[in-house]
């Protein structure tokens, strides 16, 4: 990104908004914020947002319903604060469609670590896809990688999270190897990112609802036991 990212933060606590915008100015971001979704919503409204930090605990609407009210309107990323720090709990927010997610108490440089990660890989995918294919087709959907757009075979597109679309596109990419977990989360989102296994299996789970004819029975995503994911579609190239 040639430019400062644009951060939002949405946290009710002003200590940590001013913490938090304080180390992200220091490191070259600029800032805004909001305490509850209302003010989220007239920032989206009047300024270019690259990311949202996203508290869960906020007064009215809270993190997790306002993060699926983003993911139903948009690609924007979304790193997710908490105080509650065991996996079901980061399994529940990356199911809502956040990017990442770190508890509380946080350190952050961490946080920043994270935001940039995600900046990144989404930097990185649009070159990657620039280089390349421009679009892949598999079972009559179509993956367009510079418009990071699914449209399926009806012509409609069918919204994708950002963490939904690169892990798609990278089993569109390997389309008949098998990839454990850990690949995956090399190849989209790295171990800087404080990534884990299990996220893998949230974001498969959510991209089956969206392209199998029976999620509960798929055939373009295969298991694979004790090995990881198999696409199984034969995937051409534009």
């Amino acid at each position: 990104m040639s430019e400062s990212p644009h951060i939002l933060v949405v946290e009710d606590d002003r200590e940590i908004s001013r913490l938090v915008g304080r180390y992200l100015r220091e490191n070259d971001c600029r800032v805004s914020f909001a305490a509850d979704g209302r003010e989220m919503d007239e920032c989206l409204a009047s300024s270019r947002i690259d990311l949202v930090v996203l508290d869960v605990m906020l007064p009215g609407e809270d993190g997790l319903s306002l993060c699926r009210r983003l993911r139903a309107a948009s690609h924007l990323p979304v790193v997710m604060l908490t105080a509650k720090g065991d996996e079901v709990d980061r399994i529940i927010g990356l199911e809502m469609g956040a990017d990442d997610y770190l508890a509380k108490p946080f350190n952050p440089r961490e946080l920043l670590a994270r935001i940039r990660a995600v900046l990144r890989r989404t930097a990185l995918a649009v070159v990657s896809s620039e280089a390349g294919a421009h679009l892949m087709t598999f079972d009559n959907w179509r993956l367009n990688c510079v418009a990071r757009s699914l449209t399926n075979p009806q012509g409609s597109l069918v919204t994708l999270t950002s963490a939904e679309f690169d892990l798609l596109q990278a089993l569109c990419e390997r389309a008949g190897r098998t990839l454990s977990r850990d690949q995956l989360v090399d190849i989209t989102q790295g171990r800087s990112a404080g990534a884990f296994e299990r996220s893998v299996d949230v974001l498969v789970s959510r991209i089956r609802r969206k392209i199998e004819r029976d999620p509960h029975r798929p055939e373009l995503i295969k298991t694979v036991r004790s090995g990881g994911y198999l696409f199984t579609p034969a995937v051409e190239r534009s």
